[in-house]
């Protein structure tokens, strides 16, 4: 049989399967878990736990986050690390319907990001069970953390990595549907300028405006950008003062970093660490850095895509190599040298909004994505 028939057979599984699919993606959506609201948390991990249950050797460590779940699935020939997260970001209540089905999409909170690509792993166990196909040795994990950074979840995902020949993220693919193989690393900083409180309208000259000094430090921390490089510095969030006629003895401003470039990211932690008061009697307090490197390309990770891209066009449609300035747990796999491949969930729009949603009718197709993938993974090998 053809590469391109044995691709159509799986598509027609994932066809047959879809009503269950979306029941499946019904029941977890309508489990409300925005990171830190541990009882939805903690409900979600227990209906995954169930779900995969008897899929693979299936492990749970508890942590501060909520719980990661780890499964091993045993296969042959190369190692594949599969990420997902099933926090969200909406709080609790923040939809109406947790659940509508509209024209074509389906919306809901996560439901894009990213729990219907979480459950396309789920899915693609389920096939390769009922099929019998030949496919790598697995390792699953799904963490509880994403949306804030993955803080807890950090030494579990590279823990995996360390053990695994290519990662797969079943996050989104860019909106054009193309999968991913290039992210920004994203970092934050949160400085802290401490200045000298005095009476504005008595002694004025006794204080150290701590906003003012913060203002000086905005324009040089602009200043660092690279905008031809891709690299931004956002002085998004600023605070500071008590009172209107009291001097402000501390502000504080919030700093978003993204870029290509590990180099880059790094100038930039240099530059703001560097950073000095422009006023006799301020000081100057930074927090934070790097959080997720860059996911850079590597010739691995795009042959890799190459092989992705090639059942694709088996599939029916076609990907370019997509680069988005968000950030995800493939940035960590990728940093530590495995091929990496990101953007393998579900096709929708307005990932963090309360109009997130997918587009059903194109659900088969990228769950026949991922399971052909891992069977070709083997084949290739």
């Amino acid at each position: 049989m053809s590469a391109q028939a044995r691709a159509q057979d799986t598509l027609a599984y994932f066809e047959r399967h879809l009503d269950a699919y979306l029941t499946d993606l019904r029941e977890l959506v309508e489990i409300e878990s925005p990171t830190h609201h541990l009882p939805g948390i903690k409900k979600a991990a227990l209906w995954l736990q169930t779900q995969f249950a008897g899929l693979g050797e299936l492990r749970r460590f508890e942590t501060e986050a909520g719980a990661v779940l780890r499964l091993f699935r045993r296969g042959s020939g190369p190692r594949v690390l599969l990420l997902a997260h099933y926090d969200t970001v909406h709080p609790v209540g923040s939809w109406k319907k947790l659940w509508r089905e509209e024209r074509g999409r389906i919306y809901g909170p996560g439901v894009y990001d990213m729990k219907a690509g979480l459950l396309f792993i789920l899915w693609a166990l389920r096939y390769l069970g009922d099929s019998g196909a030949e496919h790598p040795n697995l390792e699953v994990l799904l963490t509880p953390d994403e949306e804030v950074g993955s803080v807890t979840s950090r030494i579990f995902i590279e823990d995996a990595a360390r053990g695994a020949d290519y990662a797969l993220v079943l996050e989104p693919p860019t909106g054009a549907g193309d999968l991913k193989v290039h992210r920004k690393g994203v970092g934050w900083y949160k400085l802290r300028v401490h200045g000298k409180a005095a009476h504005q309208g008595v002694e004025p000259e006794k204080g150290v405006n701590a906003i003012v000094e913060a203002a000086h430090q905005v324009l040089r921390v602009v200043e660092a950008q690279d905008l031809e490089k891709g690299t931004t510095l956002g002085p998004n969030v600023a605070r500071g003062g008590t009172a209107g006629n009291v001097v402000a003895d501390y502000a504080e401003v919030l700093v978003d970093l993204r870029a290509w470039t590990l180099e880059e990211a790094e100038r930039v932690d240099r530059f703001m660490r560097a950073l000095e008061p422009v006023q006799p009697g301020a000081r100057l307090e930074l927090e934070g850095g790097l959080n997720r490197p860059p996911m850079e390309p590597t010739p691995e990770s795009l042959a890799l895509f190459e092989l992705a891209r090639g059942v694709a066009r088996d599939l029916g449609f076609d990907s370019k190599p997509g680069k988005v300035g968000g950030g995800s747990d493939g940035n960590f796999t990728a940093n530590l040298g495995v091929p990496t491949l990101d953007g393998l969930g579900a096709m929708g729009a307005d990932a963090h909004q309360l109009s997130e949603r997918i587009v059903t009718a194109e659900l088969p197709r990228r769950m026949a994505l991922l399971a052909e993938l891992l069977t070709r993974l083997v084949r290739d090998a």
